[in-house]
C-alpha cells in the first residue's frame, strides 16, 4: 500500500496555493447549495442523449432515480454472491473513487488514493455531519454494489418502469427506453441510504471532481 499512500501525499489539498484553496472552497460550496435532485439533474443533463431534455423532465427522473436506489437500499436484500474487492491507486487520473465490473469475475475497484483525498476534502470543507469520519469506503462500496444489483433484469426493469420514458409507441402498445445516466444516480441514492449520510455521495463526487481538477491546475 506504499505506492497509493505516497500518491496522496503528493496530491495533498495542503499544497495548493491559498487562492487556489479559496476558490475551490467557494465552487464547493456553490455545489452544497444544490439539493441532491438538483446535483442528479445536472448529471443526468450532462449524459450523452439528455443534451435537448426538457430540464423539468431531467428533474423528475433524478428524483425517481434517486429514490429508487434509495428504496433499493431499505429493501433489506443482498447480493447472493458478493463481488470480490481489490484495492488500487489510480483513481484520482481516473476521477473516480470506486469501479464495478461484472466481467470476468464481479468485481469492485476501491481506488485508494481518490477515498484517501476524499477524507481530506470532507474535513477541508467542513462536511464531517454529511460525511462521517470513514464513512467514504463504505459509501464507495455501497455505490458499486448498487451497480451490481442494477445488473438483475427484474432490477433493471423495476427502475425503467418507475421512469416512464417511452421511446416507442405502436398503436396502443408503449415501449420503455432506457435513460442514461439513472442507473449511476440510482447508485448514489443507494449508497446514501444504505451508509445513513447526510447527502447522498453525489455532492462528495462533484466536490471531489473539483479539487483534482485544482491540484492539476495549482
Amino acid at each position: 500500500m506504499a505506492g497509493p499512500r505516497t500518491a496522496f501525499r503528493r496530491s495533498r489539498l495542503a499544497d495548493l496555493s491559498a487562492a487556489r484553496r479559496d476558490s475551490l472552497a467557494a465552487e464547493c460550496e456553490r455545489l452544497a447549495a444544490l439539493t441532491d435532485a438538483e446535483l442528479a439533474a445536472r448529471l443526468l443533463a450532462g449524459t450523452p442523449t439528455h443534451e435537448a431534455r426538457d430540464s423539468a423532465m431531467l428533474a423528475r427522473w433524478a428524483e425517481v432515480s434517486t429514490g429508487f436506489g434509495a428504496e433499493l437500499a431499505r429493501s433489506g436484500a443482498g447480493l447472493d454472491d458478493p463481488p470480490r474487492v481489490i484495492e488500487r491507486d489510480g483513481g484520482l487520473d481516473r476521477r473516480l473513487m470506486a469501479r464495478y465490473r461484472s466481467r470476468p469475475v464481479s468485481t469492485v475497484e476501491l481506488y485508494v488514493d481518490a477515498l484517501a483525498l476524499g477524507e481530506e476534502l470532507v474535513v477541508f470543507l467542513g462536511w464531517q455531519a454529511w460525511f462521517p469520519p470513514g464513512s467514504l469506503r463504505a459509501t464507495a462500496l455501497a455505490h458499486e454494489e448498487a451497480h451490481a444489483r442494477l445488473h438483475d433484469t427484474a432490477v433493471r426493469r423495476a427502475l425503467r418502469h418507475r421512469l416512464g420514458h417511452i421511446s416507442l409507441r405502436l398503436g396502443r402498445f408503449r415501449i420503455l427506453g432506457h435513460v442514461a445516466g439513472a442507473d449511476e444516480v440510482a447508485a448514489h441514492g443507494y449508497a446514501g441510504a444504505a451508509v445513513g449520510l447526510g447527502r447522498t455521495p453525489i455532492l462528495l463526487t462533484a466536490a471531489l471532481t473539483g479539487a483534482v481538477l485544482a491540484l492539476g491546475e495549482d
